[in-house]
């Protein structure tokens, strides 16, 4: 693991994030002509939270962007199941956190994170990691949306490697996906974590070129998808999706476990459920239907970024 002797705290991240956090809420608030964010700040001796939410909008059902800068004698055993030899261990960390789930069915819901971990950082030779990605849940199936996520995500990542945008693409397909359904959560994008590859240099550029990319990413398809007419019948799948993206976040997402093992706020972790959500008894949708086809075609590995 790389030391971070080169840096002597976490204020430039901090400062990113937050800017960041900015930017992506005027994106999205220029979009939705209704509802506007709602700010709360928490400050306490172990850090600071600022989550912003925004629901019950035109365009945005609910949607959540947070920023935590966090302190702690020792890391949550979330933070160490795959790194024991941190246990015990005082940390620091610096994250943002969203999820936007929209209001019409054939816009899909996106999420995406930040973080900046120090382990040990009164300690001689502490260590350091970067992680995040963004993800792309859509209920109805789009090539052209596929493609221009896809392209935007490995255009992020090229300038780092060749070698970067394959890889977290398939840590990205890897970890969202709902073993006990044998499907994946969305048609992903980039995930990474532990990243500390290269310099502290290399790794936080890394990070700022992905988190840059969210709003060209995302953007163009929310406008596209935003007004379309639809009906019960696509409210009614959007909500039976809703749930496996409640499921995966209830019993796999490592960033849910951590908050609430740190003692976190509840209200800013679980924010990130959709408000309206149901679920069935054994249902799978009629062949030759679009729900039909969003798990044949959309619900499996593919190479977006080369198929336009």
């Amino acid at each position: 693991m790389s030391s971070v002797s080169t840096i002597a705290d976490l204020s430039a991240v901090r400062a990113y994030l937050t800017d960041l956090q900015d930017r992506i809420c005027a994106g999205i608030q220029g979009h939705e002509p209704t509802a506007r964010f709602h700010e709360d700040r928490f400050e306490r001796p172990t850090g600071l939270s600022r989550p912003r939410v925004i629901e019950g909008g035109t365009v945005i059902d609910r949607g959540a962007i947070n920023f935590s800068h966090t302190r702690g004698a020792q890391l949550p055993a979330a933070a160490t199941e795959r790194r024991p030899e941190l246990t015990g261990k005082t940390f620091e960390a610096v994250s943002l956190s969203m999820i936007f789930h929209p209001v019409n069915p054939y816009a899909p819901t996106t999420h995406a994170n930040w973080r900046c971990f120090l382990a040990g950082g009164d300690e001689e030779d502490p260590v350091w990691w970067f992680g995040g990605g963004f993800d792309l849940t859509p209920y109805y199936g789009f090539d052209q949306d596929c493609v221009h996520w896809h392209q935007t995500a490995k255009a992020a990542c090229e300038p780092f490697g060749a070698d970067i945008y394959p890889r977290f693409k398939t840590r990205c397909d890897e970890y969202f996906f709902l073993p006990h359904r044998q499907e994946p959560r969305g048609i992903g994008g980039l995930f990474y974590d532990d990243y500390s590859e290269g310099d502290f240099d290399h790794a936080y550029g890394l990070t700022r070129s992905i988190g840059d990319a969210f709003l060209p990413a995302y953007l163009p398809i929310l406008e596209r998808r935003k007004d379309m007419p639809y009906g019960d019948r696509e409210r009614d799948f959007q909500l039976y999706r809703r749930g496996r993206y409640v499921e995966f976040n209830l019993l796999y997402d490592r960033g849910t476990r951590f908050g609430i093992e740190r003692g976190g706020r509840a209200e800013s972790i679980l924010v990130s459920m959709p408000p309206d959500v149901r679920w069935r008894y054994d249902w799978s949708p009629e062949d030759g239907t679009a729900e039909a086809a969003l798990y044949r075609d959309y619900l499996r590995p593919r190479d977006w970024a080369q198929d336009g």
